[in-house]
């Protein structure tokens, strides 16, 4: 691969920002270094740690929790289907 546009949706940035908004979410992977940032409100952990962050579609961190099952499970529970992210 060459590093060539190969697609590039018709969609504005703005647009894509709001798709699925109130509806969609995602889980990402953390590490507990990454929680300040995300979250400034949560007590100080451990450095180290693998913790998974669910997050809105526009990219607002919902909440944190040490796995993804949990995360899911969080999600489903407030009607949020969520989506792979790469």
């Amino acid at each position: 691969m060459t590093g060539n546009v190969i697609f590039e949706p018709a969609v504005s940035l703005e647009a894509l920002a709001t798709l699925g908004e109130g509806h969609i979410a995602y889980v990402k992977q953390i590490r507990s270094e990454d929680v300040p940032g995300l979250f400034p409100q949560a007590p100080q952990i451990a450095p180290g740690l693998k913790l998974f962050a669910l997050h809105a579609a526009d990219g607002t961190p919902i909440m944190l929790t040490d796995s993804r099952e949990a995360a899911i499970a969080n999600a489903w529970s407030n009607e949020l289907e969520t989506v792979s992210v790469h």
